[in-house]
């Protein structure tokens, strides 16, 4: 059964480290070896696992993806967040995470990330067992 956390962003587009709440909700559930899914429920939001020890790396991610899908290029979308959506395509709305032996399997770097692209707003992310 999946549980969930709020994440509170505080401006419209930042990469958000949550691999520390979701190692703790793999600690409550007492999951030992497995998979931990990650699931943001929103379609101007995602998440992804990069590096997490140097900030200019998401820095230099959400640069590029507002250099690649501008926030004013003329879209359809009437709401006026149509780069939003679009980033949030990109960057997808699930990761999977090995568990072994009670904790998140992830390399020396690695950090999970809310990627907040419609701020700021309170997300709710899902995580799952199996």
């Amino acid at each position: 059964m999946p549980v969930s956390i709020c994440v509170k962003s505080g401006v419209r587009a930042e990469m958000i480290d949550i691999t520390g709440p979701v190692r703790e909700m793999v600690r409550q559930a007492g999951a030992k070896d497995g998979l931990c899914f990650v699931y943001v429920p929103h379609t101007t939001a995602g998440v992804t696992i990069n590096e997490g020890a140097d900030p200019d790396v998401c820095k230099d991610i959400l640069d590029r993806l507002e250099f690649l899908v501008p926030r004013n290029a003329g879209y359809r979308h009437a709401e006026g967040n149509a780069d939003s959506h679009i980033k949030a395509s990109l960057m997808g709305s699930s990761v999977t995470v090995l568990v072994e032996k009670g904790s998140l399997v992830l390399g020396t770097w690695q950090k999970i990330f809310l990627c907040e692209f419609d701020g700021p707003r309170t997300r709710k992310v899902f995580v799952a067992f199996r």
